[in-house]
């Protein structure tokens, strides 16, 4: 028999120990995290605020525009703090958290919303007359609560496996978070079992929802090009999510879907900054920028802000006046 020795904390290396490097990185991570954090919260608001995007499609959006400020919020203040702190560590409860949030809301939600995202576009190009009907208010409610079931389900799988490990050579985790090839890393365990869960689990996910978006773009290209007229706008409403689909997915896939033996933490943790940071801070662009209807629910919202002032400045200039006289 082996004498373990309980782990109570890990040490996050991060990405490097140049006091001048880390000093950058504080900077760019800080102004990433900030767009993210307007980005996301204007896009929630203006789906909220505006009744011309009061859509099936658009309620998708912002419940994803929710979990990419959940994502970015669990990982980039703790990446911030160890780019200008010597303290890197984080306790063995924190770990867990910061691994629990990330995979269960964050990475397996997100996979399912953009599914659900797809099915409505196939429904809304492919079943026009009978759009309202099928994508009622309460099947959107159903659809966004599987997804948070399923994906809460995988992360107290993935958690539970993971953190039952014993961690008795080293306490260092060579990531900026907690995530499972590094956990793996170090564990005296046999993680032969968490490898499988972690391939199947994972595989499950990422291939069945995939496959339901691959479906629904098949459907759509079909219908597409049996249009007449039309085409233009009909892919118009697509281009959005399809592009937030390849970004995301293909990190994704890259990071997740090899084998152990094919993983170099050095250069996977740089790949995992770019779904784990960046694409929250590109999603509300994609889906405002290549957005018409968002663009007019902006425009409509500024005048409406703008001919408020005014009628305020007018009230008051009035009053002003009156009382003068």
């Amino acid at each position: 028999m082996l004498n373990y020795t309980t782990v109570t904390e890990f040490i996050l290396l991060g990405f490097t120990k140049n006091p001048i490097l880390q000093l950058i990185l504080f900077g760019l991570f800080l102004i990433i995290y900030i767009a993210s954090l307007a980005g996301n919260i204007t896009l929630i608001a203006l789906i909220c605020a505006s009744s011309h995007l009061d859509t099936p499609m658009y309620f998708f959006i912002g419940n994803l525009s929710f979990l990419d400020l959940w994502y970015s919020s669990v990982y980039t203040p703790k990446i911030l703090v160890n780019c200008i702190s010597e303290d890197q560590s984080i306790s063995f409860g924190g770990c867990a958290s910061q691994f629990f949030f990330s995979a269960g809301l964050a990475y397996n939600a997100e996979c399912y919303i953009l599914a659900v995202m797809a099915y409505d576009r196939y429904v809304a190009i492919c079943n026009p007359l009978l759009y309202s009907s099928i994508m009622s208010k309460s099947l959107c409610i159903r659809l966004l609560l599987a997804s948070y079931i399923a994906g809460t389900t995988n992360a107290i799988i993935h958690t539970t496996a993971t953190f039952s490990l014993y961690y008795c050579n080293s306490n260092l985790i060579n990531h900026f978070f907690c995530d499972v090839p590094p956990l793996l890393e170090i564990s005296c365990s046999d993680t032969y079992i968490n490898e499988i869960l972690l391939f199947a689990f994972a595989g499950f996910v990422e291939m069945s929802s995939l496959w339901i978006i691959l479906v629904s773009y098949i459907f759509i290209l079909a219908t597409v090009l049996r249009m007449e007229s039309g085409r233009l706008k009909a892919f118009s409403t697509c281009g959005s999510h399809f592009t937030g689909v390849t970004v995301f997915y293909g990190t994704v896939i890259f990071m997740y879907l090899r084998p152990t033996s094919a993983y170099a933490l050095d250069q996977d943790k740089w790949a995992s900054v770019f779904y784990t940071v960046v694409i929250p801070m590109l999603n509300p662009l994609i889906y405002s920028l290549r957005n018409k209807n968002v663009k007019e629910a902006v425009k409509k919202l500024i005048n409406k802000k703008l001919n408020s002032c005014f009628c305020h400045f007018l009230n008051t200039s009035s009053l002003i006046i009156i009382g003068i006289d």
